[in-house]
């Protein structure tokens, strides 16, 4: 066994560890948490609030870090081995990343912080309600990065294609294709950052767009 394998396949392991910490939490958050939080009474959602999210925040951002740092040692490994699909994958993968250390988090810890106040017999923070709708849309906007993130970082290895191909191959993606993925994925992570919901508000609505944004961009890929 030689020894460069071995360290590659270890950040690997790794890489896989964190994800599914990560993307279960993510999961955990759009599907359980924000769906409970809507049915649930005022005093049972402030102590989740102050018990239970500050706990789940920390896995949740700590494993996306994690994830991110293997995820840049396994392409450093990789070189000119990248293709297209693990370029989409590792792009959107970094946009997420980005979301929850500079959107999620920071006004995650508003609404937390406001929340403290409420308990203490203060007034709630007047920014917490804005800073709970950004934070739902860019965990909303991730859980719709996260169904094609997965699918081409899968498919970078195990579906046959034109994006599988190296990107220094003559016969890969063309340049058509690389720009308009690259303005859909940019047009998205905007409306994360300052758009809205819209039909990612139901959990049926981001999974469905999740699979047609993973359609869009392999047609892109494959056909353009």
């Amino acid at each position: 066994m030689e020894l460069e394998n071995l360290i590659a396949y270890l950040f690997r392991w790794m890489h896989f560890f964190a994800g599914v910490i990560w993307i279960g939490m993510l999961y955990y958050f759009n599907f359980v948490q924000t769906e409970f939080f809507k049915e649930t009474d005022a005093g049972t959602k402030s102590a989740a609030i102050s018990k239970l999210v500050p706990r789940a925040l920390w896995w949740f951002r700590y494993g996306a870090l994690v994830t991110f740092l293997t995820g840049l040692a396994l392409a450093g490994f990789l070189g000119s081995a990248i293709n297209f699909y693990l370029i989409i994958g590792m792009l959107l993968g970094t946009l997420m990343f980005l979301n929850v250390w500079l959107i999620i988090w920071p006004k995650q810890q508003i609404v937390i912080a406001s929340n403290a106040q409420v308990l203490g017999g203060d007034q709630a923070l007047p920014e917490a309600a804005k800073a709970l709708a950004g934070a739902g849309l860019a965990s909303r906007s991730n859980a719709l990065f996260s169904l094609p993130m997965l699918f081409f970082m899968g498919a970078s290895a195990h579906l046959t294609g034109t994006g599988r191909l190296p990107m220094s191959a003559d016969d890969g993606v063309s340049m058509l294709a690389v720009i308009l993925t690259l303005v859909i994925i940019a047009g998205l992570e905007i409306n994360a950052i300052k758009g809205k919901v819209g039909p990612m508000a139901s959990v049926v609505g981001v999974i469905h767009c999740g699979i047609g944004l993973a359609a869009a961009l392999l047609v892109i890929a494959e056909f353009l």
